[in-house]
């Protein structure tokens, strides 16, 4: 015979805890002439049962109705059914205390990717309190999504376009083409994200304005200048070393913004917004954007190739739109639509071919560069872009 605290003792319990037990009728003592409570053998076992199926997720009053009436399958299906979520839900948190030690880099991708998605100005923030600034934050958002091999991952992408003219779809033609929408003729031109600059130097060619090139990659606006000063063009173009986030110039400085595939960075609607300031009334914004195709996303039924196009971009470009949809956040921005058109299979071409070439040429160098494998899936899905997405070239004019 045991008084309750042996018990208790015996079954690695609080005196406190058996009190409560006796008093949900999962344990009943026997009180003896001396008005002690005692308990024998199978007060022990018992109490261990109970101890058992309490460890399987059962509460206590589940474990009595267990011991008085029998295994209830749905009760334990149920509680089965919520241990496994509970497990999914550890695993998710072990593997993201791994992602952001640095321990799970494509964990760490994933993590960057949802919170571009979900939060990206909460995102923004993050980065930049973790000591990146403004344009590394930004291009860790779009391009490497690693916080900690974000340094080695950028090296690799800066040599890859090294001496590549273009950093995104687009040709001569399709600038040329929208340059001819423009009237009167430009003054002063800001192309916003000029990389190279293959339309800054076709603009300052074929206007009388004079031409900004505002990039955040130094190699490329000396790219962009080099080629300027062969062309004999060094008095009409000039380079700007900034964000498209924070453009260094007063309201009203320009009557034609340019910006040719790399809107995304900050977002369409975005961009509208916050570069409509810098037009003079009446001002054009040239801009291109990624867009899907309408039989595309009308389409009722979509084959392996096409699901994989499909998820590639949501994880991508998870804001990629129609051209109506774009037109339409275009019209309620303050701004007309002028003309617009899609660069063709010429202008995937200029981008795509040199890129190719350039992977190949660095394939040893490079191997095992996320980076290169970035790309290289990037160009796998490209090649695919027929009937699928474009990029579209649209010109608008500030309404007031």
């Amino acid at each position: 015979m045991y008084r309750i605290s042996e018990l208790a003792k015996r079954a690695g319990l609080a005196r406190s805890t058996l009190l409560y037990y006796e008093k949900l009728g999962l344990l009943t003592g026997r009180r003896g002439d001396n008005g002690y409570r005692y308990y024998d053998d199978r007060d022990l076992q018992r109490l261990r049962l109970i101890q058992q199926l309490h460890a399987g997720n059962l509460s206590l009053r589940e474990c009595k109705q267990i011991l008085e009436s029998g295994l209830d399958r749905q009760l334990l299906a149920d509680r089965l059914a919520q241990l496994d979520e509970e497990i999914r839900a550890k695993n998710q948190a072990r593997n993201l205390m791994q992602a952001l030690l640095g321990d799970n880099p494509e964990g760490l991708r994933q993590f960057h990717q949802q919170l571009e998605t979900q939060a990206p100005d909460a995102h923004t923030q993050w980065l930049r309190a973790e000591g990146l600034d403004e344009t590394n934050a930004l291009r860790l958002r779009w391009l490497s999504r690693d916080l900690y091999g974000h340094e080695e991952y950028m090296n690799d992408f800066l040599e890859i376009f090294n001496g590549l003219e273009r950093h995104g779809p687009g040709a001569d033609h399709s600038t040329l083409w929208a340059l001819s929408q423009v009237s009167p003729s430009p003054r002063r031109i800001l192309d916003i994200g000029c990389g190279t600059g293959a339309s800054a130097i076709l603009l300052a060619q074929h206007s009388q304005a004079r031409v900004i090139g505002l990039d955040n990659l130094e190699p490329s606006l000396n790219q962009m200048l080099t080629r300027a000063r062969q062309l004999g063009l060094e008095q009409k173009l000039t380079a700007c070393n900034g964000s498209m986030t924070a453009l260094p110039f007063e309201s009203g400085s320009f009557d034609l913004l340019w910006s040719e595939a790399s809107c995304y960075i900050i977002g369409f609607e975005s961009a509208l917004k916050q570069w409509r300031p810098l037009l003079e009334p009446g001002g054009y914004l040239v801009i291109s954007d990624l867009v899907w195709l309408d039989e595309f996303a009308d389409a009722q039924q979509l084959g392996p190739d096409d699901l994989e196009v499909k998820a590639f971009w949501q994880e991508g470009y998870p804001d990629m739109q129609r051209v109506s949809t774009r037109l339409t956040q275009a019209g309620k921005a303050g701004y007309q639509l002028v003309a617009h058109c899609g660069v063709g299979a010429d202008g995937w071409q200029a981008y795509t071919v040199p890129l190719r070439e350039r992977l190949q040429s660095l394939s040893q160098k490079l191997a095992g560069s996320p980076a290169v494998a970035d790309l290289e899936r990037e160009l796998t899905i490209l090649d695919r872009s027929e009937g699928r997405f474009d990029y579209q070239l649209m010109v608008l004019k500030r309404t007031d």
